[in-house]
C-alpha cells in the first residue's frame, strides 16, 4: 500500500526529522495545518554540531517548504543572516586547524563511518528526500546510495592525498606538498539534494578542508541531516556546517573573506554572479552549471537500448538533471522506427504518488517550474514544432495531490535547431527530437550550443564511436548508456557548463593547493 506524503506519512515512520526544531504539539498536525493561524515547525540550521534557528533578520527573506506533490507546508523558515553566517565560519575555520592536521588515513576513519550510517537509515533519509523534492521514492533511494559511494571512494583516496619527490643536481632535492585550502563554501541545487551535499563534501573533507554549506531554499531538509550525520560519525564539530537562506545568504558566504572556495551547482546566471562577487577575493571555484546535451543515434544502434537511453536522458528525476540528453539526434533513416518504439514506452510511465513504488514520473519542485516548462513546449508548438504526446499539467485523482504539480513527460518532432526550446535549457521533462543525415553534420549540430556538460552516441560502430567522442565538446560522453554517474570518474562541463570537476580522483586536485620545498644540500652559491 502506498505511503502519502501527507499527514499520514511521519506517523507512519514513527519518526520525526531531526532538521526540525522540535515543537510541543504533534508532527502530523503540523505537517497538515497550513491555513493563516496554523502553526508549523522552524527549518534548523546546524552549526557546530547541534542545530539552531536562523536569526530573523529580514522577514521578506522568510519562506516556507512546501511538499511539491501535495502543495502542503512542510515547514516554516528564516534566511539566515550576516551572524548566522559568521558564526557557521567561524566554526569551520576553527574545526580546520583540527581537521587539517589529521592524516589521511584518520579522516577516512570518519567518512567510512559516515557512509555506513547513511546506509542504515537509507530509508529515512530517501523518505525525506521524497517529501522535500517530489522524485520518485526508488530514485531518492538511489539518490542516497551514491551518496554512500562517494563517501567510500573519497575515503579511499584520503591517504593518497601526498606530493612527490624531486632529485635536484648536486643532491639537493625538492618535493611538494598537496595542502588543504580552508573552509569551503558550498552551494547545492535543488534537483539531488542529499546527493549533491555528499558530492561536495566528500572530497572537501577528505582532502581536509571544512565546509559551510547551504542548500536551495526550495530543498533545504537533508542537508542538516547529512551534518548531524558527520557529527555521528565522529568528525570535529564545525567540520560541515548548514546554514538555510535564499540567495543572500549564498552571497555572504561567496564574499566572505574567510572563505577560500566555493562550489556551486545550479544556473548558469547564478555561477556568474558567483564568480563576479568571489572576484575581489581570488577564491578558488568549482561550477556545475546548466547544460544542453545532445544525444546521437545512429543507424546501427541498438534500438531498444537507444530508447531506454533517451528516456534515462529526458525523464529521469522529471527532466529536472542538468546533463539530459534533450536534444535527441536520431538518422533520418530510422526515426520513424525509433518514435515507433519511443512513444508507447513515454505514455506507459506511471505518473502518480511519488511515495508509490510503482511511479516513475513524480512531481516537478514547484508550480512556477512547472509553468516554465510548460511555456516552453507551448513556444515550441508555436515555432512549428509537433507535440508527439504528453507536454499537459496533469491532476491526479486522488484528492491528496490535489495541489500537486505534476507534467506528462513530452516528446516534440519535427524540431530545428533554431527553435527557442532547442536552444534554451528547459530543465523539465521535454525531449526534442531531431533527425540527421551524416556524422558530420549531427557533430557540427551538437557541438553548436553554448553549453557543454554532456553528450551521449549510440553507434556499434567502435571507431565511429571513439571518432565522435573525440569530436564532441562536453565534460563527459557517455557511448550505448547515457546518465550513468560513477564516483570514479570526473563530472564537470565544457564552456558555459562549469569550471572544475566532481567526482573522480582529479576532484583532488581542485580541493587542495600545491606547495613546493626546495632542500639545499651545499653551501650557498652567491652571485652578489
Amino acid at each position: 500500500m502506498a505511503i502519502f506524503v501527507g499527514k499520514t506519512l511521519w506517523s507512519t515512520l514513527g519518526v520525526i526529522p531531526r532538521c526540525i526544531a522540535p515543537q510541543p504539539y504533534v508532527w502530523s498536525r503540523a505537517l497538515s495545518t497550513t491555513g493563516p493561524t496554523g502553526i508549523n515547525p522552524v527549518l534548523q540550521n546546524y552549526i557546530h554540531g547541534k542545530h539552531s534557528t536562523p536569526e530573523c533578520v529580514n522577514s521578506a527573506q522568510d519562506f516556507q517548504v512546501t511538499n511539491p506533490a501535495t502543495g502542503e507546508v512542510l515547514c516554516n523558515a528564516h534566511s539566515s543572516g550576516v551572524a548566522d553566517v559568521n558564526h557557521a565560519i567561524k566554526s569551520a575555520t576553527d574545526a580546520f586547524q583540527h581537521w587539517s592536521q589529521l592524516s589521511g588515513m584518520e579522516r577516512a576513519v570518519h567518512l567510512r563511518k559516515a557512509a555506513s550510517i547513511i546506509e542504515k537509515r537509507q530509508e529515512e533519509i530517501a523518505i525525506l528526500e521524497v517529501a522535500d523534492n517530489g522524485k520518485p521514492i526508488y530514485e531518492a533511494r538511489l539518490d542516497v546510495q551514491t551518496a554512500v559511494d562517494c563517501l567510500n571512494y573519497y575515503a579511499g583516496l584520503a591517504p593518497t592525498v601526498t606530493g612527490e619527490h624531486v632529485q635536484l643536481p648536486g643532491g639537493s632535492f625538492g618535493f611538494t606538498r598537496r595542502e588543504p585550502l580552508g573552509v569551503v563554501a558550498g552551494i547545492g541545487a535543488w534537483n539531488f539534494p542529499f546527493q549533491i551535499a555528499a558530492w561536495k563534501a566528500a572530497p572537501a573533507l577528505a582532502c581536509g578542508n571544512t565546509m559551510v554549506y547551504k542548500p536551495s531554499h526550495f530543498t533545504p531538509m537533508t542537508s542538516p541531516l547529512l551534518a548531524e550525520i558527520f557529527t555521528e560519525a565522529g568528525l570535529p564539530d564545525g567540520c560541515f556546517n548548514v546554514v538555510q537562506g535564499h540567495g543572500e545568504t549564498g552571497a555572504l558566504l561567496t564574499t566572505h573573506d574567510d572563505i577560500a572556495k566555493v562550489t556551486f551547482t545550479g544556473s548558469v546566471p547564478t555561477g556568474v554572479k558567483i564568480m563576479r562577487s568571489s572576484a575581489d577575493t581570488v577564491k578558488h571555484m568549482t561550477l556545475e552549471l546548466g547544460g544542453k546535451s545532445p544525444l546521437i543515434i545512429f543507424d546501427d544502434c541498438h534500438m531498444t537500448n537507444a530508447v531506454s537511453a533517451a528516456m534515462m536522458a529526458n525523464f529521469l528525476s522529471q527532466g529536472q538533471v542538468c546533463s539530459n540528453g534533450t536534444r535527441v539526434f536520431v538518422h533520418e533513416s530510422i526515426l520513424e522506427a525509433f518514435l515507433a518504439e519511443l512513444l508507447p514506452r513515454v505514455e506507459g510511465l506511471v505518473i502518480g504518488d511519488p511515495m508509490c513504488e510503482a511511479t516513475r514520473v513524480g512531481s516537478m519542485v514547484n508550480e512556477d517550474h512547472l509553468q516554465s516548462v510548460l511555456q516552453y513546449v507551448n513556444s515550441a508548438v508555436n515555432e512549428g514544432a509537433s507535440l508527439l504526446c504528453g507536454g499537459e499539467k496533469v491532476t491526479l485523482a486522488d484528492p491528496v495531490f490535489g495541489r500537486g504539480s505534476f507534467m506528462s513527460p513530452c516528446v516534440l518532432g519535427r524540431c530545428h535547431d533554431d527553435m527557442t526550446a532547442v536552444r534554451e535549457e528547459i530543465f523539465g521533462p521535454v525531449m526534442c527530437v531531431l533527425p540527421f543525415k551524416t556524422e558530420d553534420e549531427v557533430i557540427s549540430r551538437a557541438n553548436d550550443s553554448p553549453f557543454g556538460l554532456a553528450a551521449g552516441v549510440f553507434t556499434n560502430d567502435l571507431t565511429r564511436a571513439h571518432r565522435a567522442a573525440s569530436r564532441l565538446q562536453a565534460g563527459t560522453v557517455w557511448i550505448n548508456n547515457y546518465n550513468i554517474y560513477a564516483s570514479e570518474l570526473p563530472f564537470g562541463g565544457y564552456k558555459l557548463s562549469g569550471l572544475g570537476r566532481e567526482n573522480g580522483r582529479a576532484t583532488l586536485d581542485y580541493y587542495t593547493q600545491l606547495k613546493s620545498v626546495y632542500v639545499e644540500m651545499n653551501n650557498v652559491q652567491s652571485t652578489l
